[in-house]
């Protein structure tokens, strides 16, 4: 007895469930129906939509064209004529608005139909809905009014319930509207009445393929291959009835730009073209671009990086009566070589040494000092060698330096890059080998992100940056004459003294936490002073350039320089042996003429 009691008690709630199941699988559209069939509430007229033509029946005027059938108080106007009280009721705003994509045989435009529930609140008084369609930044608006008749009163199963508008035809693609959807009637004092969503049309590529859209389409497959001191880049043409006939190549690398007009010849190969970079520098890293030669075309981005190539040298092939006797010579040689070493003790070795990625903060000590470390260590020293074989990525290094000393400087600085990068196993960063990533994302974005994701930043210090860095109060107009006009320099030079305020405050607030600071660097060339470190940089690791490149290069890979019974060396990184390098010939001169420009300005200031 008590079962069946409780089996009816629950028999309502189990058929309020069954009811909102049934109506969250259905999908109500709008319906034709008249004015008097809505008004007088006969059957059929359940879900209505209302046309310009009902407006001027019910009204007496036509309403204004973008606003379709839709006025500003519909219940009122429509049906609180005879009866005022049914659109005097609250009704909550509709819930999950979304807009959905309809078939459109027009390739250049979209049709969206909107859908939405209505909310719990207020549900036994809704009397319809409006639907607007506003684009942003513009004027364009399009609205449909959606009325039940006057005497449906819908129970609260029905808030599962879908509803649908009429689609909204003709959006042009790639724009972005915003619909609002309205529920009625909408007293003067409520608010929440109204829902919005924002939404964008398809792009062309999205609706139509990338194959049909010239304005969206760009090389998707692009092989660069090289041979040779020269570069051959493959990539896929544009199909024929988009009608693109020229294409263009733009290359940025080591401050020189490479651009070519590419005309491919269609009668040999419809699909795929190839074309020659030639006259690029060895090891230098190019960001490159291509794309169709229209207006506002989309560009494909790729790299490429001219390895260095071996000369082969010429071959001689002596007689073996002349190598037999060359060979026993150098075999008694070596013989005698091996036997001294042997004699004079395991003082002498040479042990390989792995790279480990634990950082290290060696202090900053006088050239002197290490020229004569060096050459007293050689007889009872370690000579150290690094491994290549088992090394791990190289560390990131981003170069900040100030272009306000002059052409000169920055030269130098590109070569310091330079010689690091190639002899030094470090990925060096420097804005003027990425300028379309900095023009892409502006010069104080592609620091602040530098800086962040680099391993290593190394300040180069001049008087330029320390003088760029002083308030502006201390300056006067003889200073910005003294240096060349450069005070009126908003580019790269300001930038980088945003970079260092920003580096300077890191340094202080890891200083004030008690973390490791070795990640900051300032360093400072034979033609600069002390005095020209900023502040803000006092706190860490200094180098005086080009004597300290055996210090430098201890730090960028955690090797300690000394240690009992051996020391760093490695070969060409000191202060005389760099020079015998190709890339380190050219850092000389570079700096060399930084100076002899300096001094110049210095004495015309004078």
């Amino acid at each position: 007895m008590w079962a069946l009691l409780w089996f009816w008690s629950l028999l309502p709630l189990v058929q309020l469930v069954w009811a909102g199941d049934g109506a969250a699988a259905s999908a109500v559209f709008p319906q034709e129906c008249s004015l008097d069939c809505i008004q007088q509430g006969g059957p059929g007229c359940e879900y209505c939509r209302i046309t310009k033509e009902d407006i001027k029946e019910a009204l007496g005027f036509r309403a204004i064209g973008p606003f379709g059938s839709c006025v500003p108080w519909p219940c009122f106007d429509l049906l609180g004529k005879e009866d005022p009280k049914i659109c005097q009721h609250y009704v909550q705003a509709p819930n999950d608005v979304k807009v959905e994509f309809v078939h459109e045989l027009n390739p250049e435009t979209d049709t969206v139909v909107v859908s939405w529930r209505p909310s719990y609140y207020g549900i036994a008084f809704l009397r319809g809905f409006q639907v607007s369609l506003q684009a942003l930044g513009g004027s364009a608006t399009a609205c449909q009014l959606l009325l039940f008749h006057r005497n449906v009163s819908l129970p609260a199963s029905h808030a599962q319930t879908v509803y649908k508008s009429d689609p909204f035809p003709g959006l042009p693609l790639g724009s972005q509207y915003a619909v609002t959807v309205m529920a009625l009637p909408v007293p003067e004092e409520w608010e929440r009445f109204y829902r919005s969503e924002i939404f964008s049309t398809r792009s062309c590529a999205e609706k139509n393929g990338l194959e049909q859209c010239k304005r969206d389409w760009y090389p998707q497959h692009v092989e660069v291959r090289q041979e040779g001191t020269s570069i051959t880049v493959t990539f896929n043409l544009a199909p024929p009835n988009l009608g693109i006939t020229s294409y263009f190549s733009l290359c940025v690398g080591s401050g020189s730009k490479k651009y070519m007009d590419i005309t491919p010849n269609s009668s040999k190969n419809k699909t795929h073209h190839s074309y020659q970079l030639c006259d690029l520098q060895e090891g230098t890293n190019y960001t490159c671009e291509i794309a169709a030669n229209e207006i506002d075309a989309v560009r494909k981005t790729f790299n490429i990086q001219l390895v260095h190539i071996q000369r082969d040298q010429p071959s001689v092939t002596p007689s073996l009566t002349l190598l037999l006797p060359l060979c026993l010579a150098v075999a008694a040689i070596f013989t005698v070589l091996l036997a001294a070493l042997s004699r004079w003790g395991p003082g002498m070795h040479v042990r390989k040494l792995f790279i480990k990625p634990a950082l290290i903060s060696p202090s900053p000590a006088q050239c002197d000092f290490h020229q004569g470390q060096e050459s007293g260590a050689t007889l009872n020293g370690e000579a150290v060698a690094l491994p290549r074989g088992n090394m791990t990525a190289p560390p990131r290094l981003l170069i900040c330096y100030s272009s306000r000393d002059g052409p000169a400087h920055v030269k130098a600085v590109m070569q310091l890059g330079a010689f690091i990068q190639q002899h030094m196993a470090t990925q060096v960063l420097l804005d003027v080998w990425d300028s379309l990533s900095v023009a892409r994302e502006g010069v104080m974005s592609w620091y602040c992100r530098q800086i962040r994701e680099c391993d290593f930043i190394l300040v180069v210090c001049s008087r330029g940056l320390s003088r760029g860095l002083a308030p502006p109060a201390g300056r006067d107009e003889e200073e910005d004459e003294d240096a060349g006009g450069r005070g009126r320099d908003f580019g790269p030079s300001l930038a980088c003294n945003g970079a260092v305020r920003l580096i300077g405050e890191e340094v202080g607030r890891a200083k004030a936490r008690g973390r490791d600071l070795s990640k900051y660097m300032a360093a400072i060339f034979e033609h600069s002073e002390e005095g020209d470190i900023p502040a803000e940089l006092r706190l860490v690791p200094h180098y005086q350039l080009m004597c300290d490149l055996p210090l430098l290069f201890s730090h960028l890979h955690a090797v300690a320089l000394h240690r009992p019974g051996g020391y760093l060396k490695i070969n060409h990184i000191s202060d005389e042996g760099f020079a015998q390098l190709p890339a380190g010939a050219a850092l000389q001169l570079a700096v060399y003429e930084a100076g002899v420009e300096l001094s110049a300005k210095g004495h015309g200031g004078d």
